[in-house]
Parts: C-alpha cells; sequence; structure tokens
C-alpha cells in the first residue's frame, strides 16, 4: 500500500475531510518530512515545535531526531488520528490550540523544560505564514526555524534588495535571521494539491540585532516607510511617516549616508537601512 493510499484510508477511518479555511494541505510524499526533518539542524539535546502536524508524518520524522517534539493543532478533528499514528513515540506532546493565541513561552517551560535549545518545524499553511512568522521572530526563543511556504513568500523572504521580490518583509527577516532556501516542493507531493509551488526555508536566528541598531523601533518605522510607496523616492516616502522632520532634513540624511536623493526605497540593504535610522535618529535628537 503507498502512503496516499495509506493516508487516505486513515482520513476515510475517522470520517475526516479537509477544511479550505484552515489551509489544509497533507504531504504524501514521504521523502519530504524526512528531508525536512534532516535539514532541521536538531538533535536529542534540541526541543521542537511544530506547528500544524496534520497526520504526523513530519511529526515522527522529528521524533526520531528529536528530543522532544511540541506539535500544536487547531483543528479538533485531527487529535485522534494524531493519537493513532504518534503513539508509539513517547517523546511527543500534542497540544491542542491556536499558535496565534498560545504563549510560546509558557509553551516550552510546561512542555520542554529540559531541553538544551529550540526549534521550529513546520508545513506552515499559506494563510498564516507572515503572522506566525512575525510570532517566532519577536519571541526570540528559538534557535532556528524551518518551514515549508509558498515559493514565493520564500523568495521575498531571502531576496536581494534591488529585486523584484524584495520588501518590508524581507528587511524584517533579515533583521532576525539569516534564511537559506533549501528546496522546492511541487504541488503532486500534497493532497489536496495547492495550485502553486513551496519551498523549504530554514532561518536561523540572530541572537542579537545586526550591528549598528540601537533604536529597533525607529529602524523598523524608516523600513516601513520606505516601501510604503514604492514608486516614490526614498525622501519622499519618508516625508510621509517623519512629520516631525522637514524634507531637506530627510534629504541631508539621505546623502549622509552616501545615497543619490532620487533613489528608492527597495534599493537599500539591511546595512544601508541601519545607516539611514542612525541618520535620522541624529535628525530627530
Amino acid at each position: 500500500m503507498s502512503y496516499k493510499d495509506e493516508l487516505k484510508r486513515t482520513l476515510a477511518k475517522h470520517g475526516f475531510r479537509f477544511s479550505k479555511s484552515m489551509g489544509q494541505n497533507f504531504l504524501i510524499d514521504p521523502a519530504i518530512p524526512c528531508a525536512i526533518a534532516e535539514n532541521a539542524r536538531v538533535d536529542e539535546e534540541t526541543g521542537v515545535l511544530e506547528i500544524g502536524p496534520g497526520i504526523g508524518i513530519l511529526t515522527r520524522e522529528l521524533a526520531e531526531r528529536a528530543g522532544k517534539v511540541t506539535s500544536v493543532e487547531l483543528d479538533r478533528r485531527l487529535l485522534p488520528i494524531l493519537s493513532e499514528t504518534l503513539h508509539h513515540h513517547k517523546n511527543v506532546i500534542i497540544v491542542p490550540g491556536d499558535i496565534m493565541m498560545l504563549d510560546l513561552d509558557a509553551l516550552i517551560r510546561e512542555n520542554m523544560p529540559e531541553m538544551a535549545r529550540y526549534a521550529v518545524c513546520a508545513n506552515l499553511p499559506y494563510n498564516i505564514t507572515t503572522p506566525v512568522l512575525t510570532r517566532l521572530y519577536e519571541s526570540h526563543l528559538f534557535d532556528t526555524v524551518t518551514v515549508m511556504v509558498q515559493r514565493e513568500v520564500a523568495q521575498r523572504m531571502v531576496a536581494k534588495a534591488g529585486s523584484p521580490d524584495y520588501g518590508a518583509f524581507t528587511v524584517f527577516t533579515a533583521y532576525y535571521a539569516e534564511g537559506e532556501i533549501l528546496f522546492d516542493v511541487p504541488p503532486e507531493s500534497f493532497v489536496p494539491p495547492p495550485k502553486v509551488t513551496s519551498s523549504v526555508i530554514r532561518l536561523s536566528m540572530r541572537k542579537a540585532p545586526p550591528e549598528g541598531i540601537e533604536d529597533t523601533a525607529l529602524f523598523f518605522r524608516v523600513v516601513r516607510a520606505s516601501f510604503a510607496q514604492r514608486r516614490k523616492t526614498l525622501v519622499n516616502s519618508l516625508a510621509g511617516a517623519f512629520g516631525g522632520l522637514d524634507k531637506e532634513g530627510l534629504r541631508e540624511a539621505v546623502l549622509s549616508c552616501g545615497f543619490d536623493e532620487r533613489i528608492r526605497g527597495e534599493m537599500l540593504s539591511l546595512a544601508d537601512f541601519t545607516a539611514l535610522a542612525a541618520a535620522i535618529g541624529e535628525k530627530m535628537a
């Protein structure tokens, strides 16, 4: 019996039907979860937070490599299936709940307090990718985050300055982590198959903010303003967000960083934004 047939049999046994609103797409190629787990950089001293285990195919691979796995599942219909598919894995804890509502620090302290380090591994539903990643970034709890997301999202996360995919979320990601796209996953690897190709990306989380960033709130304010109106020059984009500074002051800040006054925000790298935020901070002092 193929894994796809086994999956369909298990779901039929429990009367399970996929939920479009939850963005459910289950892997049917067993090589994919194995590859994800192999690339997640986890070992017996690692506690893994898994988001949306589905029926547990990735969970099993993680359980064989990690010290403990805590899997958060929103769809309570999957709980009896997970109890069945994971009953041999004593280092797995299934937590019913919404990852956006749970206290992540408490979740780790209550379920995996003895682990030396923590990682995230997940096949994220496309409709919640950005808010979930934002929450993980801001938690400062994890060494690595290895997730499967829509390929276009993965490309935006690691895009280079000046490229069409480059945007505020690229800089936001670079502030918190160094990302690497590991491999693509075609639609036929899932049931039901999504309409787009997925990518697995590994994020190595930074222990501290990038060098030179002293005011995080100001840094992100500058980044958001710089991408808010992409067709405008950087000076004009910033003028709408920094009303306390006149346009000439903003122009001077841009020029002091060595940028052309006609430059647009999408041309600036993480280091460039760091310098610009510092220059604007001096003007505001």
